[in-house]
């Protein structure tokens, strides 16, 4: 058989600012939370170097631009335009991107960039950070300086990478663990943050389009007990539809309020708040992907670890609520994930008839230990991987979902948050280990050349 996407389909390929470009200090750089973050395990790569996209970002753009993608989904570092978080603007910070925009549009490359990509600036998280409403002062002056630098060039913008992961994993992606109370007002300080940047995106750049960036997996009941079924729909509440209702409908569902009423939770809530989260609204939902999610409700005296043997729900378990359990019909990578494409097409139904927004993809991917041998990578785990993701992408655009690009990651390889270059995802390997930095050279593998392939033709055979 033979599947075609539209003519008009943005196939893409993402990264982050920290975890790419290194040059932490240079060009009058302020240190972000990234570069400061207590780490568990010293013996992986750091942010100091990463994969030096900071000054390779052309032979980087040359390669995208022959493996054919048509957006380039990237992060801009925040204390690189603004050193302490607010203040003083660092004009070597905006050339830089000004010049990396520049060459993505010569070689034929839209830019989607992400306002925020996890890398707060160490001087903000210093006064409180995004427990302290003057952190979402500061965002939304550092977006105003981006959307009047950059809108003329630049009509897709993306507003804070993972708000949810960032609070719901917060020692994996922070190196710390925020208490409950604190950790959903930094919830509503961020929403109203990204509030302030649908609204500005849409006063100072015309044409701009401008949607949130949750990662969004869909939880399953681990049984049909109705107590595991309640479990999958506080869990989806908290972990996903929390963020969008906020975004799209302007509110906190009612399932989400309930959670926090019996938490005890009281998120001050500043008067002007309701104006703006009932007139400020995306032009799309921009979703980050890997895999599903299985609940169970907790007992009350019950071993919350039983059931897990997966990373992804490791992390998931608040007696009362849910707990995490490993579906056991879905496979798992090397690195422990379970993978479910035919989660990604019910989760892009689910998402689109609960918000009907235009949906782009920009994350999804495999890590996995490659290896540089006689000068390639045969990675057919990822091409594998990817295929069966795409073709879910396609039946769920067949299906009625309004579906407009897939960005997967990663570009390029970049260092993992808590497992350094081990981990990779890029279709470019690049030639370094977390011991040496090496001349740090770039080599297409398989998978480059496969998605290639489907770029060119917007199609495969099979």
């Amino acid at each position: 058989m033979t599947s075609k996407f539209p003519t008009d389909f943005l196939w893409g390929a993402s990264i982050s600012a920290h975890q790419t470009e290194g040059a932490y200090l240079a060009d009058g750089k302020g240190l972000s939370v990234q570069d400061t973050r207590p780490r568990d395990n010293n013996e992986i790569a750091d942010f100091t170097v990463a994969v030096d996209h900071y000054h390779r970002y052309k032979e980087d753009i040359a390669l995208l631009a022959e493996l054919g993608i048509k957006i380039f989904r990237f992060s801009i570092a925040w204390s690189r335009i603004f050193p302490e978080g607010r203040g003083r603007v660092n004009q070597k910070g905006l050339d830089h991107y000004s010049a990396v925009i520049d060459e993505l549009l010569k070689q034929g490359i839209q830019p989607f960039i992400t306002l925020n990509h996890f890398d707060l600036p160490q001087a903000l998280e210093d006064e409180g950070g995004w427990t302290k409403r003057s952190t979402v002062e500061a965002f939304e002056t550092y977006a105003k300086t981006l959307f009047k630098a950059y809108g003329d060039r630049v009509t897709h913008w993306l507003t804070i990478n993972e708000p949810n992961i960032m609070l719901l994993v917060d020692r994996k992606i922070l190196g710390k663990t925020i208490p409950l109370t604190e950790k959903y007002q930094q919830f509503h300080h961020l929403m109203i943050a990204e509030k302030l940047a649908f609204k500005h995106c849409h006063e100072l750049i015309p044409n701009g389009k401008i949607g949130p960036v949750p990662n969004i997996s869909l939880v399953y009941a681990a049984t049909s007990k109705p107590e595991d079924n309640q479990a999958a729909l506080y869990f989806n509440s908290v972990r996903n539809w929390a963020y969008l209702d906020f975004a799209c409908f302007g509110r906190y569902n009612t399932v989400f309020q309930d959670y926090l009423n019996k938490n005890g939770v009281k998120i001050t809530v500043l008067p002007e708040d309701q104006a703006l989260m009932t007139s400020a609204f995306p032009d799309f939902v921009a979703m980050n992907f890997y895999t599903t999610v299985t609940v169970e409700q907790p007992t009350m005296d019950g071993d919350m670890t039983n059931g897990i043997s997966d990373q992804q729900s490791e992390d998931i378990m608040e007696r009362g609520f849910y707990k995490g359990f490993t579906n056991p019909y879905l496979k798992k990578n090397a690195f422990n994930w379970t993978i479910d494409p035919l989660g990604l097409k019910t989760t892009l139904q689910t998402l689109y008839d609960r918000y009907h927004l235009p949906i782009i993809i920009t994350e999804n991917g495999l890590g996995a230990e490659d290896h540089l041998e006689d000068g390639a990578v045969h990675d057919p785990y990822r091409i594998d991987y990817l295929q069966q993701h795409i073709q879910q992408c396609l039946a769920a655009i067949e299906s009625g979902v309004e579906l407009i690009g897939y960005s997967p990651w990663s570009a390029i390889d970049l260092i993992s948050v808590h497992e350094g270059i081990k981990k990779r995802y890029g279709f470019i390997y690049v030639d370094r280990n977390d011991a040496d930095e090496k001349e740090q050279k770039r080599v297409k593998k398989d998978s480059f050349y496969w998605y290639q392939k489907l770029i060119e033709k917007g199609h495969w055979e099979g």
